[in-house]
């Protein structure tokens, strides 16, 4: 896999543009997974575990739960870096299942996404996290136009 031509081309196919709002993001996904997507911060769930956030899915939404952090830019990037798992299509299908045997009380889907996320170097984590890189420069681009750092310094 080439990750940079990979993320590239999911860039391009979100057809966002090279500056958008996370709203605008938020709705490409939803719109192309025909699912409502929700993100819920979890007070639970401690980032200093190693676990920043997760992807559940099901037949009608999908859930990005997340860590509390007082950075809302870390904030922001544990849920782009799930939204770029959904964008590059990972985990879509059986691709990822995990016998129930092993967590029989957690969704199949759940279960591959938790044990997937173990391994930080993979090529999926390397090129989720490089598209959610991506995603939140187009995120930084909209808010830096909008705002009168241009009008003052341009």
């Amino acid at each position: 896999m080439n990750i940079e031509q990979t993320v590239s081309a999911a860039v391009a196919g979100l057809q966002l543009g090279n500056t958008f709002t996370f709203d605008n993001l938020r709705h490409t996904v939803q719109d192309r997974r025909h699912r409502r997507l929700r993100i819920v911060e979890l007070a639970d769930l401690d980032a200093h575990d190693g676990l920043c956030a997760a992807l559940l899915s099901t037949a009608a939404e999908d859930f990005v739960l997340h860590a509390r952090s007082d950075s809302a830019l870390h904030r922001q990037q544990f849920v782009l870096h799930e939204l770029a798992h959904m964008i590059l299509g990972h985990c879509d299908g059986d691709d990822c299942t995990v016998d129930e045997a092993l967590l029989p009380n957690i969704p199949p889907h759940t279960r591959a996404r938790l044990l997937t996320r173990q391994d930080l170097d993979s090529e999926t984590e390397i090129a989720a996290e490089s598209l959610a890189d991506r995603l939140a420069a187009g995120i930084r681009g909209a808010v830096f136009a909008e705002s009168a750092y241009s009008e003052v310094f341009g």
